[in-house]
């Protein structure tokens, strides 16, 4: 009996320290005007939040429901000009463009925060939920937001310069045709909040596109669309992480420029600083 109440008491003290974290988390906002904190609980009792309703959405695969905040509302002093990065908890750096996220018409992005004492589901079998918050978008497709600009389970959200001047190692060439200049915005909608290439970029997901090699140099012709479409169309790994872009999120004319803007780095290899 005696071992049965101690297994218990620990039992609830884990409990304890569990919904003491969750209420813990918390979500850093570093703007040209400083940095600020929120909690879970102050953003669930701000004025602005609501509860929304969210169609198909991109990490639970279904029409969702959430207690949400404006992101608008939390990005004070932020202009459509400007350029933000929402950072996960594992490392994807999602590069944003501030003009959607502040516009009221149209595609319209909230900042969807978890309640510790109503938690989201898992997000699958072993995996945690997408909180303890995540950028979430109605009628994305009224601003072509894709699904890497709903990142999840995000700590932190921070004014930066445009990566084609933080980061000068992923740029093509002056001279290159307008083909692979638009492959270089794909890439950055698409790729660059998991991947690196030539060790430039903030993620510390995957793998880097150009170093050692690039991915345009070892996979045969039409082999590389393949992959993209369906990374376990060619490889079948239960632990593979990286999605299908359909045709709906990357129509063929982008895939070609996002391969035209790989093939062309290919040739431009260089060591940026390790980040």
């Amino acid at each position: 009996m005696r071992r049965l109440l101690n297994a218990l008491s620990s039992l609830a003290l884990l409990a304890t320290l569990h919904a003491a974290t969750a209420h813990a988390a918390e979500l850093h906002i570093e703007l040209s005007s400083g940095t600020r904190t929120w909690d879970s609980s102050s953003l669930l009792s701000h004025p602005q939040t609501e509860t929304i309703s969210i169609s198909a959405d991109v990490a639970y695969k279904r029409d969702m429901q959430y207690r949400a905040i404006p992101l608008a509302a939390l990005l004070e002093g932020v202009t459509p000009g400007d350029h933000l990065q929402a950072v996960a908890l594992d490392g994807f750096a999602a590069e944003l463009p501030a003009a959607p996220l502040l516009a009221t018409q149209g595609a319209r992005a909230w900042l969807a925060i978890e309640d510790p004492q109503q938690p989201w589901p898992a997000l699958a079998q072993g995996k945690p939920s997408a909180g303890p918050f995540y950028l979430v978008w109605q009628n994305p497709e009224a601003a072509q937001i894709g699904p890497e600009q709903w990142p999840f389970q995000v700590s932190r959200i921070r004014l930066l310069e445009a990566v084609a001047k933080r980061f000068p190692a992923l740029l093509p060439a002056a001279n290159a045709n307008a083909d692979v200049q638009a492959g270089f915005a794909q890439f950055q909608k698409n790729c660059l909040a998991c991947h690196r290439l030539n060790n430039a970029g903030d993620s510390q997901f995957g793998p880097d596109l150009n170093l050692p090699h690039n991915p345009t140099e070892y996979f045969a012709e039409g082999y590389l669309a393949a992959y993209i479409r369906n990374p376990q169309s060619l490889r079948r790994w239960p632990l593979g992480k990286m999605p299908g872009f359909t045709e709906a999120v990357l129509s063929e004319a982008e895939l070609a420029q996002l391969l035209g803007y790989l093939q062309h780095m290919a040739s431009r290899k260089q060591a940026a600083a390790t980040p």
